[in-house]
């Protein structure tokens, strides 16, 4: 696995997954399909209690310095919630589609991305400085992420930075050529709730074992 490096464990774990030797990112999936199929149909209603704490926490966790997690700027799982809403939920491709059910069941913010076209030597989580920046989509649009938390690639002494809890990367995001993934659960830290990042971990590696020919996982402290 590539190693890692969370600078900003204080605030945020990190739950990372490797998953390689994909034989494609297509095609049908019938398990979770089924399950997505029942989340969807929950997340019409209203979160309860406990639900609605945890999605503050995963806000929460990204105030920092000058960021703020409000507007576009908040956590990805936000979006994802309300476009299960609106019935507007997306379908992209096997990998996105399981983080994109772990996100809307859990709540929690995730980020997917194909670990050949950066070949990290190693990953660092930390805060954004100023100045640094990538771009998020195919319309060049930039996400600015002074004081975002975000996973950073690094290669010799250099640190790409490729992913949020926010929006991701536009260089890295998963294609249909992509047959090795990187995965990061980003989950507040010291969060006393029943469900735990270790739990979300392993639904997700169990989705993965269904498609990819070995699958890891580390929960760094």
């Amino acid at each position: 696995m590539i190693p890692i490096d969370n600078i900003a464990s204080d605030r945020i774990q990190i739950g990372y997954i490797e998953a390689t030797d994909m034989p494609g990112i297509g095609g049908d999936y019938p398990l979770l399909d089924e399950r997505l199929t029942e989340w969807l149909d929950r997340r019409r209603g209203e979160l309860n209690e406990q639900e609605d704490r945890f999605r503050k926490a995963c806000r929460d966790m990204l105030r920092f310095g000058r960021y703020k997690p409000t507007g576009r700027g908040k956590p990805a799982s936000e979006y994802l919630l309300r476009s299960a809403r609106e019935g507007t939920f997306p379908r992209i491709n096997i990998p996105a589609d399981i983080n994109n059910y772990i996100s809307l069941k859990y709540l929690v913010p995730i980020s997917v991305w194909d670990r050949d076209k950066i070949n990290a030597e190693s990953l660092v989580f930390r805060t954004g400085r100023t100045g640094e920046s990538f771009v998020f989509n195919p319309t060049g649009q930039i996400l600015e992420i002074e004081d975002l938390v975000s996973g950073f690639a690094r290669k010799g002494s250099e640190e790409i930075p490729i992913v949020t809890p926010v929006k991701d990367c536009q260089l890295t995001k998963t294609g249909n050529d992509t047959r090795n993934i990187c995965v990061a659960i980003y989950y507040p830290a010291g969060c006393t709730e029943p469900v735990g990042l270790q739990q979300m971990v392993q639904e997700f590696c169990e989705l993965l074992d269904g498609v990819a020919g070995r699958v890891s996982h580390i929960v760094p402290d």
